[in-house]
């Protein structure tokens, strides 16, 4: 690792060499090995039966010693005996105090402790070396501009946009709250002979995105070996991971599965991800895949809003919506829509408080209602008389937004592939793209549903002036615009 200009990327250690590695550290295997499936090597590493298994009659697959596992917990109990890591993940404040920060940096540190032009840095720990046996991860986030064009019209395009400025602003951030430590402005950010790069902070968080799982009692982890194993969906999903009485990581055979001596023995890594998750986090889509599972779209309060400035200064809820496929169906959720489906004369209002500090806020309220949290406004709404009619203007809205994602995914197609674009990144952005069209044309369809059934109700027909009493006589219809 840590060679400016390099191309190779880190030091890499051979996997047969894992066993090893293993069996020193108290990692035990029982009937399985980590290696190449023969015949696919290209997919690269993953845990394999070493015999035949069957499932409810074996001893754990796999136990490792709880002091292995990258936790937060973990970390900060070697922080305690490594004055290096300690500095770093004291000088970088908050960020070093959430799970993703400390693995992040304790992840570079390893790798510094590991360079070979660097010495005397970080205390030596078993995963100094195992770090050595992770792969390149082909994220998004290390696709070429070319390749990430392919996304155009999907909701991968801006969120790995999204990503790669996240990133660069941690970058900067982890040197400017470091480089006043010396050994970190000598060995990470000196001009000519600094070793620590974008691309390395890029390759420690596409470690952690593609290996974290969530361990009962850890939380969310890399786990040594047990992060080889694949993934795998539904009752194809042949082990589970958790943690023993010892809190030792386990990887267990399911009851009732059994797999043949040279069969792959996988783990699922959450079955309720959609596609466009999948891609961004682990690089690739199961070959079973038949629906996007869940999209997300963004939403923006329009310009002519006159409320624009203060519904944003509010909101406190992510600003978009989610569409989630299951049997067929479709569902939708958001909390932010129904701050763009309400205004002034529905009973929103906005003043202005002055704190202790001589500051001025901004204070929502419902019809006098205090909304310090927007996720709380469906509650106030679903017991309005109007609520029927909030519920069509939220339906309009996201039918808008699914026809625009639609147009743009049909208008910008697939060019002709260019040789310099990877096979992975072609085949991944193509079947994207058709997943996500048809799941929201089935969504489109399912909104126009809605809103034809909603559109029947007496409220909003009153609210319209289209109802029409017994005496005959029509209301006088509102501007529903």
């Amino acid at each position: 690792m840590f060679k400016r200009g390099r191309a190779e990327g880190w030091l890499r250690q051979p996997i047969d060499a894992l066993p090893l590695w293993a069996d020193f550290h108290g990692v035990r295997f029982n009937g399985i090995k980590v290696g190449s499936i023969p015949g696919l090597e290209d997919r690269g590493s993953t845990v394999i039966a070493d015999r035949d298994l069957t499932g409810g009659k074996e001893d754990p697959l796999m136990v490792v010693p709880k002091d292995l596992i990258i936790s937060r917990q973990n970390i900060e109990i070697i922080a305690k005996a490594d004055h290096h890591l300690k500095e770093v993940l004291e000088a970088v404040g908050d960020f070093g105090r959430t799970t993703r920060g400390a693995v992040l940096i304790y992840l570079v540190l390893q790798a510094t402790i590991a360079c070979p032009d660097i010495n005397g840095i970080g205390v030596l720990h078993p995963l100094t070396e195992y770090i050595k046996f992770l792969p390149d991860e082909l994220l998004p986030t290390f696709w070429t501009e070319q390749e990430r064009d392919l996304l155009t019209g999907t909701t991968l395009r801006p969120a790995v946009r999204a990503k790669l400025s996240s990133l660069l602003r941690e970058f900067e951030a982890v040197r400017t709250a470091t480089e006043s430590i010396g050994w970190c402005a000598k060995h990470w950010w000196d001009e000519d002979d600094g070793q620590l790069t974008f691309e390395d902070w890029m390759r420690v968080d596409a470690i952690y995105r593609s290996r974290a799982l969530e361990f009962p009692g850890v939380g969310d982890a890399m786990v040594p070996c047990v992060d080889m194993a694949n993934h795998a969906s539904g009752d194809t999903t042949a082990a589970l991971y958790e943690t023993d009485e010892k809190g030792n990581g386990l990887l267990l055979l399911r009851d009732g599965k059994n797999i043949t001596k040279g069969g792959e023995v996988t783990i699922t890594y959450g079955d309720d991800k959609g596609a466009c998750e999948n891609i961004f986090s682990y690089g690739f889509l199961e070959d079973t895949m038949t629906s996007a599972k869940t999209i997300f779209l963004d939403l923006d309060i329009p310009i002519e809003d006159l409320l624009r400035p203060a519904k944003m200064a509010v909101n406190t809820a992510a600003p978009g919506f989610r569409i989630s496929e299951k049997d067929g169906h479709i569902d939708w959720e958001s909390d932010f829509v129904w701050l763009l489906a309400i205004n002034q004369e529905d009973g929103l209002d906005f003043k202005l408080k002055q704190t202790i500090d001589g500051q001025t806020e901004i204070e929502a309220f419902w019809k006098d209602q205090e909304l310090d949290d927007t996720s709380k406004l469906r509650t106030f709404l679903e017991q309005d008389r109007l609520w029927d009619v909030y519920q069509l203007r939220a339906v309009v809205l996201l039918q808008s937004r699914i026809e625009t994602q639609v147009q743009t995914l049909r208008e910008v197609k697939m060019p002709e592939r260019d040789p310099s674009i990877r096979d992975g990144p072609w085949q991944l952005a193509g079947r994207l793209r058709n997943l996500e069209l048809e799941m929201l044309e089935k969504a489109g369809a399912d909104l126009e549903d809605q809103k034809t059934t909603i559109f029947q109700s007496e409220v909003v027909q009153r609210y319209l002036g289209l109802f029409q009493d017994e005496a005959g006589a029509d209301e006088e219809p509102v501007d529903f615009s």
